[in-house]
């Protein structure tokens, strides 16, 4: 969930503060990621094939593309709330109509959870663009699509890095086709390398490991945390101060993640 977060801070701050442009971060993102999860895999997995499919891959692409051109006109919490609010919406209607149910604790967890990025977002906030928040919506959709397919990786490793290295050509092709928009500069490619290789590649292997041990409902419950987190960071890294609204919604999203991930076991 660091990992995500991380991603919304650098997207943003690159699309904002630098000259590079949103297919050339998704671009040089993606393919970051392909040579680290390529480098990782040969150095720990020696003989081994990369094991992607293009419908992975193809849901990859839409995220990051998606996420990238939405962080070009929405703020990273607004961001992070409608990318986590359309992950929620894929992932749990997946889970639901395959059969699993939240039980008294886990509704009441979720509800929380929901309740406290009502409070830390909605209040005196204008509504977003509609469409960049049209835009993360989709990449919400591409990432809940990905990590339901994630549960049944049997090589996380392996498959995380075939769907970059499927993911990474359609991202250049996508960039060659928009080239007349095309710019950048060393501090936006850097951002978006450090995106692709560490928060992406190697926070995804972590992810997709993960995956296929948890209820597809809890997995997308505890992504509920990543606006709270992606606030946090704006605090750290841009400036931003605390309020105690911010420490309450806070308290409410990791508590509400606790009952569900832990209701199960009492």
């Amino acid at each position: 969930m660091l990992s995500f977060a991380a991603n919304s801070l650098l997207c943003r701050h690159a699309l904002k503060h630098t000259s590079i442009d949103a297919a050339t971060f998704t671009m040089v993102r993606l393919a970051a990621g392909a040579v680290m999860l390529w480098t990782v895999t040969r150095l720990t997995r020696p003989g081994e094939a990369a094991k992607g499919n293009w419908i992975s891959a193809f849901a990859l692409f839409v995220y990051a593309i998606g996420f990238s051109f939405a962080y070009a006109s929405l703020p990273a919490g607004t961001g992070a709330l409608v990318l986590i609010g359309a992950v929620q919406v894929s992932m749990i209607s997946y889970g639901l109509a395959k059969g699993e149910r939240f039980c008294g604790w886990q509704t009441l967890g979720l509800g929380l959870a929901v309740a406290g990025l009502v409070g830390l977002f909605l209040p005196g906030v204008s509504a977003p663009p509609l469409w960049g928040s049209l835009l993360m919506l989709s990449s919400g959709v591409g990432w809940g699509v990905y990590s339901v397919r994630g549960k049944g990786a049997a090589h996380p490793i392996d498959e995380t890095t075939g769907n970059f290295l499927l993911a990474a050509p359609i991202a250049i092709t996508a960039s060659l086709i928009l080239r007349t928009h095309a710019s950048f500069d060393h501090a936006g490619v850097g951002c978006a390398a450090i995106s692709g290789a560490l928060t992406s590649g190697l926070g995804y292997i972590v992810w997709y490991t993960a995956l296929p041990s948890l209820k597809t409902t809890t997995a997308a419950t505890a992504q509920l945390s990543v606006p709270v987190l992606t606030a946090l960071g704006g605090i750290l890294f841009l400036g931003e101060t605390m309020t105690l609204r911010l420490a309450l919604a806070s308290a409410a999203i990791l508590s509400g993640i606790a009952l569900v991930v832990l209701a199960r076991r009492w």
